[in-house]
C-alpha cells in the first residue's frame, strides 16, 4: 500500500515539530509547510520566536532537515489580513473582544491551508494541536487532548466533518512534558522553546496600539451605571470586560470595566459583582458531529480559553442562535469571545457570544 501523504504546518515550535516526527515514525510521507501570515512588519519579523518570524522560519527549516522531510513556505498573508486581522480590528472598534485564533483556524489553517494541501496531493493535513479526532459510526468526533492543561479544542470547535476527516493531530495523545521529552531525545534544539502566548500579529502584545496604527481611535468617557462621568478613556479598543488594570481611575475602591458602548464611545465602570451572569446567547454556530439537539440538553460550557468548564443547559433561540443557561454565574462573559460546548471530553460545538444577561 502506498504511503499516505501528510502536509503538516510547521510553526517553528516544539509541538508541530514533534507531530511531524510522530507521523513520519508511523510511516506517513510528510511534507513540512510554514504559513507566511506576516504583514511585512520589520519588528514582527525580527522578534524572537514569533509565528512567521525569521527565527521561527529557521527553526522550522532545521526541524525539516533533522527529519529529512521537504520544507516550503507558502504565502497566505493577504487572506490572513482579510479574514483575521481586519476582522480583529473591526470587532474591537465595535466594542467586542474578538478571538483571532478561532478565526485563523476557521479560515486559514483548516480552510485555505487544507485546500492548498489537497492541491499538493495530500491525503491529510496535520498540526501540533493538543486535541484528538476519533471516527465513530462514520462521524468524526473532536475530543479534548489528554493533557487538559494544554487542551486546544476551545480554538477548534469551528471544524466541520469534511475537514475533520482530513486532519491528524498526533500530539493530542501526549502531555506537553512528554512532547518536550520526545523532542529532546531526538536532538531537537527547540525542545525547551517557550510557548507563544501572544496574538501572533501583535508583536508587543498591545492590541490597542496595533489598532490605533491602522484606524483612528477616539478618546471617550468612563461612566458609572447611572451615566455619571468618571474620567476619560483613551479609546474603547484598549479595554475589555472585566479589566481592572490600566484604567487610571481613583474611585476609592476597585473599579472594573462592566460594559463597552461603541455607539456612545463610553466605557461603563462598576463593581466586580456586576460582572456575573448566567445566560448567554451565541451565534455563528457550528455543531461538530451532531445535526441537532433537544432543548434543555445538559452540557458544559467554556466562555474563554483559560476558563473552567461549567455545567448548564442549551436551548435553540433561532436557526442561527443558541442560548446557554449556566448552573453557576460566569465572571466577565464578553461579546466577541467564543463559547464552546462539551459533554465530557467531547466537543459538541460552539459559537460567538453576542449577548449575556
Amino acid at each position: 500500500m502506498d504511503k499516505k501523504r501528510v502536509v503538516i504546518g510547521l510553526s517553528g515550535g516544539v509541538d508541530s515539530a514533534v507531530a511531524a516526527y510522530l507521523l513520519k515514525k508511523e510511516g506517513y510521507e510528510v511534507i513540512g509547510i510554514m504559513l507566511n501570515l506576516s504583514q511585512n512588519d520589520e519588528v514582527y519579523l525580527l522578534q524572537e520566536g514569533g509565528c512567521c518570524s525569521l527565527s521561527s522560519v529557521l527553526d522550522a527549516r532545521k526541524v525539516a532537515e533533522l527529519l529529512n522531510i521537504p520544507f516550503y513556505v507558502l504565502n497566505y498573508k493577504d487572506v490572513f489580513k482579510d479574514k483575521v486581522v481586519d476582522y480583529f480590528v473591526n470587532d474591537y472598534l465595535g466594542g467586542n473582544t474578538p478571538n483571532p485564533c478561532v478565526e485563523c483556524n476557521r479560515h486559514i489553517k483548516f480552510g485555505e491551508f487544507l485546500k492548498g494541501a489537497k492541491n499538493l496531493g495530500a491525503d491529510y493535513i496535520a498540526t501540533g494541536h493538543y486535541a484528538n479526532i476519533e471516527e465513530v459510526d462514520g462521524k468524526f468526533i473532536l475530543k479534548r487532548g489528554i493533557d487538559h492543561k494544554k487542551d486546544q479544542t476551545y480554538m477548534l470547535y469551528v471544524l466541520k466533518q469534511d475537514q475533520l476527516k482530513n486532519i491528524l493531530m498526533p500530539c493530542g495523545k501526549y502531555t506537553k512534558e512528554q512532547v518536550r521529552q520526545i523532542a529532546k531525545e531526538i536532538g531537537m534544539d527547540i525542545h525547551n522553546k517557550k510557548d507563544s502566548e501572544e496574538i501572533c500579529f501583535v508583536p508587543d502584545g498591545n492590541h490597542g496600539n496595533f489598532i490605533s496604527n491602522i484606524e483612528k481611535v477616539v478618546k471617550g468617557k468612563f461612566v458609572n451605571k447611572d451615566g455619571e462621568i468618571l474620567g476619560e478613556h483613551k479609546g474603547i479598543v484598549y479595554y475589555t470586560i472585566g479589566q481592572r488594570k490600566g484604567l487610571n481611575l481613583s474611585l476609592g475602591k476597585p473599579a472594573y470595566v462592566i460594559d463597552i458602548n461603541a455607539k456612545t464611545n463610553e466605557i461603563v465602570i462598576g463593581d466586580e459583582e456586576d460582572l456575573f451572569f448566567r445566560n448567554a446567547i451565541i451565534d455563528k454556530i457550528n455543531l461538530v458531529h451532531i445535526d441537532s439537539f433537544e432543548d434543555g440538553l445538559n452540557v458544559e460550557g467554556k466562555i474563554r480559553y483559560q476558563a473552567k468548564l461549567c455545567s448548564g443547559k442549551i436551548y435553540r433561540v433561532s436557526d442561527d442562535k443558541i442560548k446557554i443557561v449556566f448552573d453557576e454565574p460566569q465572571r466577565a462573559m464578553t461579546c466577541g469571545q467564543s463559547l464552546v460546548l462539551y459533554q465530557g471530553d467531547i466537543v459538541l460545538g460552539g459559537g460567538i457570544i453576542v449577548k449575556y444577561f
